[in-house]
């Protein structure tokens, strides 16, 4: 697994006969890795360059980067070292769920970078009271009974009822991406969730093509959510991906693929 800019992270280059269209950098969700993408590095095939970081430490504990209190801002910082490291000037970003949030940072810090935007199954709010109350529940659980309890409590919410009454598969690919990390990186991501800002000011200004992307049995961040982030980022195009829960690229893979391919192909 390469490293740049103090990075780990995943990567498909497109083949040389292919026409090179840029970067297509993947932010995976909480409490997952970049593995969860390896269903979309076959883009790399209509020739992008594929790219999906691992947050730190969410790479099975063989970045020693420290995670005890870091912030979505240096979430944003490290993707920022990642693709100066790579020489990538301008990419379209595809966030999911927390990678959702760190799409929206990234906006706010480093727009430049930016020429296309995919938010998936994501929000623009940051926790209310009572989101902070359940993040510490989860801080108390990792601390506790590990890992493993803290995917025994999220795969409910994170699989729709569909995957988990007819995709046994796809739930213990989710409690196996899970249980890869480690408590410290959990706790780590959790901190860094609670510490987010709001975006929703910040959703008038986007001005890069925009994609929406939503599963319509997602009970983390319902379609709702998304029909916000639809309205209020100018010109913004809505995708819901029937039959899919809060993980829409693992639990529909052909549809959300389908989505991505219309927007890369028409849009940036």
């Amino acid at each position: 697994m390469p490293t740049a800019g103090g990075v780990r992270y995943l990567e498909a280059l497109p083949p040389p006969s292919a026409r090179a269209r840029g970067a297509l950098v993947l932010l995976h969700a909480f409490p997952l890795n970049a593995r969860m993408w390896e269903g979309q590095l076959a883009f790399a095939g209509h020739g992008w360059h594929v790219i999906a970081p691992h947050m730190r430490g969410a790479d099975g504990g063989l970045d020693d980067r420290p995670t005890a209190s870091v912030t979505m801002d240096d979430y944003a910082a490290d993707i920022v070292d990642l693709l100066d490291a790579l020489h990538v000037e301008d990419a379209v970003l595809c966030g999911l769920s927390m990678g959702g949030y760190l799409a929206l940072a990234l906006m706010r810090h480093a727009p430049t970078y930016i020429r296309g935007l995919i938010l998936a199954d994501t929000k623009s709010q940051a926790d209310t009271a009572e989101g902070l109350e359940a993040r510490r529940g989860m801080l108390s659980l990792v601390e506790t009974q590990g890992v493993k309890a803290v995917a025994e409590a999220m795969i409910p919410k994170l699989l729709g009822a569909t995957t988990q009454t007819q995709h046994a598969q796809v739930v213990e690919r989710v409690r196996t991406l899970i249980t890869a990390n480690s408590p410290e990186s959990v706790a780590g991501s959790v901190r860094a969730l609670m510490s987010r800002r709001d975006s929703t000011s910040l959703l008038a200004s986007i001005r890069v093509p925009t994609l929406v992307i939503v599963g319509d049995q997602d009970v983390v961040t319902p379609p709702a959510n998304a029909d916000e982030l639809r309205e209020k980022i100018p010109g913004a195009e809505l995708v819901r991906i029937a039959n899919a829960g809060h993980l829409s690229n693992l639990e529909a893979p052909d549809a959300f693929n389908a989505a991505l391919t219309r927007f890369l192909d028409h849009r940036v």
